[in-house]
């Protein structure tokens, strides 16, 4: 028995803190094709072994990891991280989009060890691919005692302010207003284009009402952040959220600077061979290999589409 526990510690520690020289994201050799299977690079394009990208943000007060959910390498590549910054720096926190704010006394009795993860999984707003893709950053930081910031705003919230503007947070009571951020950026910007460039279907209220919905998002996430290190100013937060959420110093990363202009914000961002960054984004660059394509034709991709839009317009939901 302690032979076996012994041997899973020592592979435990090799997937997280990056124990052995053949891991993923310590080479510059090309990619494999395996979706497990990374490569860190600077914005240019060199490549950075974890201990290395760790030095790169030693100023750094907040490091955005970007993700594709579900993306098995995206997900290795952040519990390493998190793990190399722990043992780096000694005030690590890691922040969360998959967890709300009203999550967070729940999810601080987990890592406290009060109850089993089932309870932990029926009392909060965990995402579906939880146990395979971020199980092992929540139970790195329980084993480590690394604090884990539910950032996000409540979905049930978010999909109301889709369905009816920015008059919908005048109707909340002041604790299910306080789960989303005080202020909504909603002005011109960079981040704006690029969401009604993505998103805009004809219908000018409805898409500015989404575009409300992802501020609900990005300034909730940010504004999380940025009140945990005015609490704990000596800490570094390590968030994940989407890669649309934080590419090229829009979204979060904008979000947070006009709370604080201080503080000092990394950012790493996912990309493959046929989905390159441009030379315009200076993020750090996760080099993965693609998901399989999500549809292979007009038709499937248009009933994506339209799928996701009636999820974002909370068409069905009760907003009283």
């Amino acid at each position: 028995m302690t032979v076996k526990k012994s041997i899973g510690t020592w592979l435990l520690c090799s997937l997280l803190a990056g124990c052995s020289q053949q891991l993923h994201g310590l080479s510059s050799e090309p990619l494999s094709g395996s979706l497990y299977d990374y490569q860190l690079t600077t914005a240019d394009n060199a490549p950075l072994t974890l201990e290395a990208f760790s030095k790169e943000v030693k100023d750094a007060d907040v490091i955005l990891v970007g993700e594709w959910h579900t993306h098995s390498g995206v997900h290795l590549f952040q519990a390493q991280l998190l793990a190399m910054l722990n043992s780096a720096y000694p005030n690590v926190a890691l922040s969360m989009e998959q967890f709300t704010r009203n999550d967070q006394a729940v999810l601080d009795d987990y890592l406290a060890g009060k109850f089993g993860e089932n309870s932990l999984l029926s009392n909060t707003s965990k995402w579906s691919n939880y146990e395979g893709s971020y199980r092992p950053l929540v139970e790195y930081a329980k084993a480590h005692s690394v604090p884990v910031i539910a950032s996000n705003a409540p979905i049930e919230i978010v999909r109301c302010i889709a369905k009816e503007g920015k008059g919908y947070l005048d109707q909340l009571t002041p604790e299910k207003r306080s789960l989303v951020a005080a202020t909504l950026s909603d002005g011109d910007s960079p981040y704006k284009e690029k969401f009604l460039a993505a998103m805009f279907h004809g219908d000018e209220e409805k898409t500015e009402n989404q575009y409300l919905a992802q501020l609900a998002w990005d300034d909730t996430m940010a504004e999380s952040i940025v009140n945990y290190l005015a609490k704990h100013p000596n800490n570094k937060v390590m968030h994940i959220a989407g890669a649309f959420h934080v590419e090229n110093g829009l979204g979060i990363a904008a979000r947070i600077t006009a709370r604080n202009p201080e503080l000092k914000v990394a950012i790493v961002s996912p990309q493959s061979e046929e989905q390159p960054l441009g030379k315009e984004v200076k993020d750090f660059r996760l080099v993965v290999n693609p998901l399989p394509p999500q549809w292979l034709s007009d038709d499937e991709m248009n009933a994506a589409m339209k799928e996701m839009r009636h999820s974002y317009s909370g068409k069905d939901i009760a907003c009283d």
